[in-house]
């Protein structure tokens, strides 16, 4: 049996490097739009962040995820991410 490598991404929050299974990845679409990937197959340009307020928290003071993504946030799309990350926190 042969053991597959495992993806790591770096979130934007921390900058540390973690295996991507275990982050939140923010994705800006052909389209123009901020979601959150559940899944991880989205197509677009995508942002890293761990599942902890902290890293959010330093994220958008930061601005890595307008950085990363190279779009603006408005707010309303904000708490939308804001809300996923505390609700995979609390799940973790």
């Amino acid at each position: 049996m042969i053991k597959r490598k495992t993806p790591m991404r770096m979130c934007v929050g921390c900058r540390e490097m973690k295996a991507k299974t275990d982050l939140i990845r923010v994705v800006r679409t052909p389209e123009g739009n901020v979601v959150v990937d559940r899944r991880g197959k989205l197509s677009g340009r995508g942002a890293y962040i761990c599942p902890t307020g902290e890293c959010f928290k330093k994220a958008i003071k930061s601005r890595a995820i307008q950085r990363q993504l190279e779009v603006e946030i408005d707010e309303t799309t904000m708490a939308a991410l804001e809300i996923e990350v505390l609700r995979r926190e609390n799940d973790v």
